[in-house]
């Protein structure tokens, strides 16, 4: 901590077995915990709240104001749980009065490039890969992960486990458990290997998928697969949260389907 060629704040908040490089600055209202590792030329500036064992590397910039005219200088907060790795040149902002924070989970690993904008709330165990921009308010789910160089429109949300391919525009909520590629982003089948990965049973996977083929490939609106879903599909945790995504998305869930993706 005692990094000669860095600037602390001494009203910054440091754990004492926090590494910190040469020349990064860190701004007064921050407070950085247990075991991180912060490079070189990085800034993390005020509101910033980092956790444990996060590795940030040079030339992130932490906290920094909203690229919103609407913001008026109100306090807010960048808060980034623990075990978090930020690769270079990341910009992540504080939040407004919408919400006064922008959040990271835990486990989360954003490449280089990314940048989330103010409001974005950002799941545990989330991979944002490089060059990803988020527009502000973007919620991502847990698990989830974000192609390369994909763009997410503001207010967008993106659910739990589910998988973008690389240079996507979303325009439209993608649910959760799905995959979603082309242009315009279209749903592409279940995140199947993702969840084996994190331990659903292959009964729990098939029952995914027929809840997305009702979705998705027999040609009915949205009120009616939801209908025939409920009818006809046991209620399980995985059924009423794709159900309740779609009810509760404010801009309209992905529509259209891609087979042999």
């Amino acid at each position: 901590m005692n990094q000669p060629l860095a600037y602390v704040h001494p009203g910054a908040k440091i754990a004492k077995n926090v590494v910190i490089e040469p020349f990064t600055t860190i701004h007064n209202n921050v407070i950085i915990g247990d075991g991180t590792w912060i490079g070189s030329n990085v800034t993390i500036m005020e509101g910033a709240r980092i956790g444990k064992n996060c590795n940030i590397f040079p030339g992130a910039v932490i906290a920094a104001v909203p690229q919103d005219l609407k913001f008026g200088g109100e306090d807010s907060l960048a808060i980034i749980g623990d075990n978090c790795t930020i690769r270079e040149c990341v910009t992540i902002n504080r939040g407004t009065i919408a919400s006064g924070q922008t959040t990271i989970g835990n486990n989360c690993l954003i490449m280089a490039a990314a940048h989330i904008a103010h409001d974005c709330h950002v799941g545990d165990n989330a991979i944002i890969v490089n060059g990803v921009l988020l527009g502000g308010h973007v919620t991502i789910g847990n698990y989830a992960v974000i192609g390369g160089l994909s763009a997410v429109h503001q207010f967008i949300s993106v659910g739990d486990h589910a998988m973008i391919s690389g240079g996507s525009l979303l325009r439209k909520d993608v649910p959760p458990y799905t995959k979603a590629a082309k242009e315009p982003l279209s749903y592409v089948g279940i995140n199947s290997i993702g969840l084996r990965r994190r331990g659903f049973s292959t009964e729990k996977i098939r029952e995914i998928q027929d809840i997305y083929r009702i979705l998705y490939q027999k040609n009915y609106n949205t009120t009616q697969a939801i209908g025939i879903i409920e009818a006809e599909m046991e209620a399980t945790t995985e059924r009423d949260e794709i159900l309740d995504f779609i009810r509760n998305s404010s801009r309209g869930v992905m529509k259209g389907y891609t087979g042999n993706y």
